[in-house]
């Protein structure tokens, strides 16, 4: 069906800034598709990477707390579509494309292993004679390789910007002579830039910038929840705290009488409020101080626009160190991530000797592959497993698994 035949509906092609990313003027896809009558490509691509199987997948990964502690604690599904609430909301006050950066942010975590940074962590230390383990990597390999929907093609055939904002929404990976940043960029991301070249010296566009910061406000502010819930975080330590603490005083101020679980709540909308606001307010004065005239002014301004005010920065910052200290590294969390951390080396373990040991799909071919490829396919079918699936399959091939709960 034609655009003309469906008449004058509304499905995003809206004023935007000059900013923004141009659904109409998207650069592409790697293979070319006939373009949707009703979706612009970045909807498209939202809605592909939701109906992808990665995307299922996110709802059984780790976000700090293993999935059957119980069920109320973040998942990586979970936190994915909280970012993308957050990354929506400062596309819309900049007047960027919402739906790409929706897409970025729905995407962002494709690449993770099960048990969080720790299954990452062991995967990148058993993959280190293959060029090492690194999830935003494997979000690329996921969506143009491995995910398996398409009669045409492999992976999801996404727009340029919406690939462009997956590897570089944390800023670039190279320098203009093409030398790693943070050390050598790994082949995945290489390898598919030879045949669509994402311009790794430059920054992503807004939305993806606006995807990446919203990532930060989110966890900074859910894994507090998360950890008061679990018990390992209290709201009196938060009274020290800079920013929780500043809002925690005016809260008790306001309602003295209020219980702690709504206390906490409160803590939370509150300080993802503050820090949205400051987003826009910090981000409006960095574009007004660049004043980017197109899309790829942003990406040649040589420097990110969506960030935090110096004085939020700071707090952010401080925050973090003591999520650091008194969530990730306490002393229980610390006892399940060696345990996680055996399961993943076990597994890759038993896969490498043995191909034969992973399902139909994955092992073939595999025990004549030279050890690179047989390394890479065992890292994919590892980094793909959920966290139940990854206990299942090591309850399978060992006599003792270790219990995470």
């Amino acid at each position: 069906m034609s655009k003309d035949a469906l008449g004058d509906i509304g499905f995003g092609y809206r004023p935007r800034a000059v900013y923004a990313s141009d659904p109409a003027r998207s650069r592409g896809r790697l293979f070319d598709e006939p373009e949707s009558p009703t979706r612009t490509p970045f909807q498209r691509d939202r809605d592909r990477i939701i109906h992808s199987t990665a995307f299922r997948r996110l709802k059984h990964k780790t976000q700090v707390f293993v999935a059957h502690e119980g069920d109320h604690y973040r998942t990586r599904l979970t936190h994915s579509i909280e970012v993308a609430q957050i990354a929506r909301a400062l596309a819309r006050a900049l007047r960027g494309d919402e739906d790409l950066a929706e897409a970025v942010a729905l995407v962002h975590d494709f690449g993770h292993t099960p048990f969080g940074h720790t299954g990452e962590e062991a995967l990148n230390e058993k993959m280190a004679g293959w060029g090492g383990f690194d999830h935003n990597a494997q979000s690329l390999r996921v969506v143009t390789r491995l995910e398996r929907r398409y009669a045409e093609f492999d992976g999801l055939n996404l727009s340029w910007e919406t690939l462009e904002g997956l590897v570089k929404h944390n800023g670039p990976l190279t320098d203009a002579s093409g030398k790693g940043l943070k050390g050598p960029v790994p082949q995945a991301i290489r390898d598919y830039c030879e045949l669509h070249d994402l311009e790794l010296d430059r920054f992503a566009g807004i939305e993806a910038q606006c995807a990446a910061i919203a990532d930060d406000i989110a966890y900074n502010t859910h894994d507090i929840d998360d950890g008061l819930r679990a018990g390992l975080l209290t709201l009196d330590m938060l009274e020290d705290v800079g920013l929780p603490g500043s809002i925690l005083k005016r809260v008790r101020a306001r309602y003295p009488q209020l219980d702690d679980v709504r206390t906490g709540h409160e803590l939370m909308r509150r300080q993802i409020t503050l820090m949205v606001e400051d987003v826009i307010a910090a981000a409006t004065a960095n574009i007004e101080r660049l004043k980017p005239d197109s899309a790829d002014a942003v990406r040649a301004a040589g420097e990110t626009m969506v960030t935090f005010s110096a004085e939020m920065a700071g707090a952010e910052k401080e925050l973090k160190a003591f999520l650091y200290k008194h969530l990730y590294r306490h002393a229980e969390v610390m006892h399940v991530r060696a345990d996680a951390e055996q399961i993943v080396r076990d597994l890759f373990d038993v896969y490498f000797a043995d191909p034969r040991s992973m399902p139909d799909g994955w092992r073939e071919g595999l025990d004549r592959a030279q050890d690179r490829i047989k390394a890479r396919s065992v890292a994919d079918f590892l980094a793909g497993m959920t966290d139940t699936y990854a206990l299942k399959e090591h309850r399978r091939l060992f006599d003792h698994t270790p219990d995470l709960g």
